[in-house]
């Protein structure tokens, strides 16, 4: 072969995007601090798993949005949990059973739409109401004489297992119309005493660094929410070794380290990317 045949031979390679390349993987998450970090956990493990090109495409909005952008065949898969997917996806009732629930996701992710709901990854990541101190549980909240200044996120304000249920439940006084605020903002708000209650999540690690009370669901409102990821079968079957790839990663995440790994991004500042690849450092 002569030079001018191998300088053609690599003009179409990389025409091609690549010799011997094939189609990339494409991680996507919500935009919030885990998800970023979730997403990147699955991006490098499989950079370093298979070796494969790997997209990111994080921080893409809401649930919804996250969940469309799967359905479509935009993103290859992304982390969800099971409460969410029951009750805000799939629109079914809200159960309490962790098993139960993980099993009709399961089988529903499947049937409608061709999606592999795996393994939970070993933590739960449920609604948390906030405050700086006074109570331990929401059924005390309620009691409060005065109304609660409240601060949450679009999507807590409106679905199904958010606020309209949480409110008929335990009858909780709110003072005026909830604040509708970016998450990364409630807990400044808090402390600021812009309000005095805000709905964050069981793994924020702000909660715990900044001495919070995370106020007790008493009357099991809130369904469970495994976290787990949710994967496009047509990916799995497209790169070899994705499924078993991705089953490694199931049950390695306690709360408490999905806690850890949160603060490292919200109370140290640090990013995400660092932050996932110390995780995953620490697993060999």
């Amino acid at each position: 072969m002569d030079r001018a045949q191998i300088i053609a031979g690599l003009t179409a390679c990389l025409l091609a995007a690549g010799c011997g390349s094939g189609p990339k993987i494409v991680v996507g998450s919500k935009d919030f601090t885990e998800q970023s970090i979730l997403g990147e956990i699955v991006a490098q493990h499989l950079e370093r798993r298979l070796g494969a090109k790997v997209d990111r495409k994080l921080n893409l909005g809401g649930t919804l949005l996250a969940h469309k952008a799967l359905v479509a065949g935009q993103i290859d898969l992304y982390p969800e949990y099971s409460g969410t997917a029951l009750t805000e996806i799939l629109k079914l009732p809200a159960a309490q059973d962790p098993a139960a629930v993980e099993a009709q996701v399961r089988a529903e992710y499947g049937a409608r739409w061709n999606i592999e709901w795996m393994a939970p990854l070993g933590f739960e990541n449920t609604f948390a109401m906030v405050i700086k101190d006074g109570y331990e549980t929401l059924s005390q909240a309620a009691t409060r004489p005065t109304g609660w200044r409240l601060g949450a996120g679009y999507e807590f304000l409106t679905r199904a297992d958010g606020l309209p249920g949480l409110i008929k439940t335990y009858r909780l006084p709110l003072a005026g119309q909830p604040r509708s605020m970016n998450l990364g903002l409630l807990y400044q708000a808090l402390q600021q005493r812009q309000v005095d209650m805000v709905a964050g999540s069981s793994t924020d690690g702000l909660i715990f660094a900044m001495k919070l009370t995370a106020l007790r669901d008493d009357k099991r409102y809130f369904p469970p929410y495994q976290a787990a990821l949710a994967v496009r079968v047509a990916a799995l079957e497209a790169h070899p070794g994705l499924r078993e790839a991705l089953i490694e990663l199931a049950g390695k995440l306690s709360t408490e380290t999905m806690r850890g790994l949160n603060y490292e991004v919200d109370g140290r500042h640090r990013a995400a990317r660092e932050v996932a690849k110390d995780f995953l450092n620490g697993l060999r």
